[in-house]
């Protein structure tokens, strides 16, 4: 049975807040997720919260009840409290019904299939948590088979990461790793490396895919190195024809994840 904490000095409250700092959550190696819709994705895709809190206005909810009996069968806390605590636990005056502590899961190189999708998603120094939420959900709508991430970039286990993933965290594989492994590993195996940049005369229109086709993305302010330029198959730019030099990073991707896709897609068509 749900056990209910209506108290905010109780210990197991101070503990899930302080997974909002980062050092806190690398050291405990877990994150919070909020929301019923990325909770419900991450139960869809087998992923339960250890420890999961939802108000008492939401118990009768189908799909909270669902996910309180999943929990507890796993053998997780299920934990009904207060609208007051949830907001001091997600840090927001109007909090999500719902609230999951989970535990971290990590994805190597060697764990991806390259030939389990034409899509890949490469993200060098990518920053920006709310970057990296939208290429997450850029990935699982066109299909990505996962998102590599090159260097220092933000933590996809941050709270702002996972809610601007809106679930996507949960859907598709996300590898951290060094450039040298991830080119060696690119060239052990099948797989055509497309840059984004400005420093090419490639309209994307124009360039040739060839699945399975990894997008690399550089840096938001200082794009990507000119050795990895350097490594790269094709080099495309996304033509501006306004006043703007360059679009945003996950914008970006987006529009050459599509690109890629239709490609893909009228190949197999015509087949």
């Amino acid at each position: 049975m749900p056990r209910e904490i209506t108290a905010f000095s109780n210990p197991l409250i101070k503990y899930v807040r302080d997974l909002r700092d980062k050092r806190h959550r690398r050291a405990a190696r877990q994150f919070l997720a909020e929301g019923l819709r990325i909770l419900t994705e991450a139960r869809e895709t087998g992923r339960l919260p250890r420890t999961l809190f939802y108000a008492a206005a939401s118990a009768n909810h189908p799909l909270v009840h669902a996910l309180s009996m999943d929990v507890e069968d796993a053998g997780g806390d299920s934990i009904q409290t207060t609208p007051d605590i949830l907001s001091k636990l997600s840090g927001k005056d109007n909090p999500q019904a719902v609230v999951g502590v989970f535990d971290e899961f990590d994805a190597t190189l060697d764990d991806l299939d390259r030939t389990s999708s034409g899509i890949w998603l490469v993200a060098e120094r990518l920053r920006d948590p709310g970057n990296l939420g939208t290429i997450l959900r850029t990935g699982d709508a066109v299909g990505a088979g996962g998102l590599i991430l090159i260097g220092e970039s933000v933590d996809p286990f941050s709270v702002e990461a996972v809610r601007a993933s809106m679930g996507a965290l949960f859907t598709i594989p996300v590898v951290k790793t060094e450039w040298a492994p991830f080119h060696a590993w690119l060239r052990a195996g099948p797989g055509q490396l497309v840059g984004l940049s400005l420093d090419t005369d490639t309209d994307y229109r124009s360039a040739t895919y060839t699945g399975p086709t990894f997008l690399l993305t550089g840096n938001e302010a200082q794009g990507m190195p000119p050795e990895m330029a350097e490594a790269c198959d094709v080099l495309v730019k996304i033509p501006m024809l306004g006043k703007a030099d360059s679009l945003n990073a996950a914008v970006a991707t987006a529009v050459m994840a599509y690109e890629v896709l239709a490609r893909q897609e009228k190949a197999t068509s015509s087949v």
